[in-house]
Order: C-alpha cells, then structure tokens, then sequence
C-alpha cells in the first residue's frame, strides 16, 4: 500500500513561481514510479510529469517543458514539482500519483491541490 500526501499549491500572478510536495508513505517507494497529474477546468486530467523513484530521466509533458521541473529526495520519499514561469493556463487541480514501476496504471493518488493562476 502506498499513501500520498501532497502539499502546496495555492494562489500566483502569471510569470509567478509555486512548489508542490508529494510525501510518499511505504515500505519500499523504490519500486515506484511518482507522476503528477494537471486537471485543468473542463479538461480531462493529464500527466505533466513523471519520475521513477529509481532513477533515470523525468517525463516532462511538452506544455510543460522549460518551465516545470520535477525531483525527489529518496530518503524522505518526497517528489517535489517546481512550477515557474505561470500562466493562467496552469490553472487546475495538481494530483500526485504512484504505480508499481513496469506497470501502465496509476493505482495511489493524492488527495489533490488547487493551483490558480491569475493574469
């Protein structure tokens, strides 16, 4: 079993800069892999990022990229989401998320954080 806690998020002005935290409890997170999760209003929810807890190169969605970075501290199982650069566009319900490394589905979530960009 995996629990995500998330914090963060909140309210910026446009070209403003927020960090999301996403605490992984579990009894070995290094089989895992932590991705983030944008429901923007009346938009389906996407992935904007994902990092295996492992190692190796982050997934960085293209509406995303140069501007969002994502990484981690293994011994606090924490992933962080530093968001710069935003628009108002950015807005939406951040989600962490977690699923067992090789699999399609991500099977914990976060309880979810507003973020809302004003212009």
């Amino acid at each position: 079993q995996v629990q995500l806690a998330e914090s963060g998020g909140g309210l910026a002005q446009a070209g403003g800069s927020l960090r999301l935290s996403c605490r992984a409890s579990a009894r070995t997170f290094s089989t895992y892999t932590m991705g983030w999760f944008r429901e923007a209003p009346g938009k389906e929810r996407e992935l904007i990022a994902a990092i295996a807890w492992s190692g190796g190169p982050a997934y960085i969605a293209d509406s995303v990229k140069g501007r969002f970075t994502l990484s981690r501290d293994t011994p606090r199982n924490t992933g962080y989401l530093q968001m710069n650069s935003l628009q108002p566009e950015d807005t939406g319900v951040y989600y962490c998320a977690a699923k067992f490394r090789g699999t399609s589905e991500y099977s914990y979530w976060g309880q979810g954080t507003q973020v809302t960009v004003s212009s």
